[in-house]
């Protein structure tokens, strides 16, 4: 079961995991609610860095728990502060999801900086691809309906960054895609920047 094993194949149940859990989704909602735009990406993708409370439980506890501090964070965030008719939070967690899944799957295998290295590497790939996808298909247009705006909106919005933006495909490729690498490059850097400062604190039962 999804809740039966952390990375060290320990239940997460017990109150220590869950208190821990809890304390990762509350620090993921209040970066997430922290955001921040950038003037060298369009006005509505915004910086947050709340996946790297997910990152730090994923290595302590294994990739089941980076999942479920992505959905409480999610849950939470939708529940305090719902501007989008919960598809932001959906997009969030799925593409969160998509980050902390590959990289906590190889560093239960291999703990080493060079297994950190190259999970974090497929972990940006992933979180890049998933967005991409999802975001061409799903999110920009499922935005576009709950917003009551067209689709073409986001483009114009997007082209007053970059003139090269001109459609859907181009705001994936020139805007989505590279806002996405680089936020989960941040991610990967802050994420276990905060793995190895909590080490001394995180051994309380």
């Amino acid at each position: 079961m999804l809740l039966r094993a952390n990375a060290k194949g320990q239940s997460l149940l017990t109150t220590s995991s869950m208190v821990k859990i809890g304390m990762l989704s509350g620090l993921g909602v209040i970066l997430i609610l922290l955001n921040f735009p950038l003037p060298i990406f369009p006005a509505f993708l915004k910086i947050d860095l709340s996946d790297a409370p997910a990152l730090v439980g994923t290595f302590y506890m294994g990739p089941a728990a980076g999942v479920l501090i992505q959905l409480l964070k999610n849950i939470l965030k939708f529940i305090i502060d719902n501007n989008t008719g919960g598809v932001g939070e959906l997009a969030n967690f799925l593409v969160g999801t998509a980050y902390v899944v590959p990289l906590g799957l190889i560093f239960q295998k291999n703990q080493s900086r060079a297994a950190v290295l190259w999970g974090s590497v497929l972990s940006i790939l992933s979180m890049t691809i998933t967005a991409a996808v999802l975001n061409y298909y799903v999110f920009i247009p499922a935005f576009a309906w709950v917003l009551g705006y067209p689709v073409s909106a986001f483009v114009d919005m997007a082209a007053k960054v970059n003139s090269s933006i001109v459609d859907l495909r181009t705001l994936i490729l020139y805007g989505i895609v590279p806002f996405n690498l680089f936020k989960s490059t941040i991610i990967s850097v802050v994420g276990y920047g905060l793995f190895k400062a909590l080490q001394p604190l995180w051994k309380f039962k």
